[in-house]
């Protein structure tokens, strides 16, 4: 796996991202039943914002996954927390397995992810608001270091609901190194009970 990133061409790139976000397991992204020209609507609505953007991520040049960083302080976050300097935003979107699953990617990507946010020396702490209901995320979250704050009330995403329930979490450049950091193995003769 080697990942890079690219910005999200929102024509070129809809056909792809729209297999990806019409998908049921997707249905957190709120375009289960979005056509192709929503997507290249919605992603042209992010060039356009001047605080969100997004980025296809490749591995080994094809399209793997889906990262929009946003500044907090532009979005609806800011009316449920107080944001701080160097707060980023993220939402992340793997694209489903074309083959058999591979174990760890989704960590390899989240990990990437994480490492490309915190390149840039202004970011102290990401931010994360995913659907409170989307079990998978959450755990993936903490992985990489997240720590939850709570259940905030956002705008809805899917177009049948009238808000999201959000689980806010955070995640400092220090929290997330902590998770690399390898947990060195016991001596061999302490693991067998013999003292050294």
């Amino acid at each position: 796996m080697r990942f890079t990133f690219r910005p999200v061409d929102p024509i070129a790139d809809a056909p792809v991202l729209h297999s990806w976000v019409s998908q049921q397991y997707a249905r957190f992204w709120g375009m289960v039943s979005a056509t192709e020209q929503d997507v290249v609507e919605e992603h042209s609505r992010i060039v356009a914002s001047g605080h969100h953007q997004a980025f296809l991520g490749l591995d080994d040049g094809v399209p793997a996954f889906l990262m929009e960083r946003y500044r907090p302080e532009s979005s609806p976050l800011a009316d449920v927390y107080e944001v701080q300097s160097g707060d980023i935003g993220m939402h992340l979107l793997v694209s489903p397995p074309s083959g058999d699953p591979q174990p760890g990617f989704t960590t390899a990507v989240m990990q990437s992810v994480m490492t490309e946010l915190f390149d840039d020396p202004a970011t102290q702490r990401v931010v994360v608001e995913p659907d409170a209901r989307n079990h998978k995320i959450h755990v993936l979250n903490e992985r990489v270091g997240f720590r939850s704050r709570g259940v905030v009330t956002l705008p809805a995403v899917d177009p049948a609901e009238d808000h999201k329930d959000a689980l806010l979490s955070f995640c400092t450049r220090a929290d997330f190194l902590a998770t690399l950091t390898p947990i060195p193995a016991a001596p061999v003769a302490a693991s067998r009970g013999e003292s050294l």
